[in-house]
């Protein structure tokens, strides 16, 4: 699957409220797109910092502490 559509689902999956990062990718994981994947968490992690850093989507905490940190659209 490529980068531009695991970032189009992200961005599908986010809302304008804050969410969970650990939320985010619980709901993508259930996607039949990542069953063929060994660590699809890792994946849309990777991706989910990319969008942050290209701001398309805003964050509070640390982002890489998925529990504990949220995204949201801006």
């Amino acid at each position: 699957m490529e980068k531009a559509k695991i970032d189009e689902m992200i961005i599908a999956t986010a809302k304008p409220h804050w969410q969970k990062v650990a939320m985010i990718i619980a709901k993508l994981m259930r996607e039949p797109e990542f069953s063929l994947f060994e660590n699809p968490d890792k994946i849309i992690a990777e991706r989910i910092y990319y969008l942050v850093e290209t701001e398309k989507l805003a964050s509070q905490g640390n982002i890489k502490n998925w529990r504990r940190s949220e995204v949201r659209l801006l």
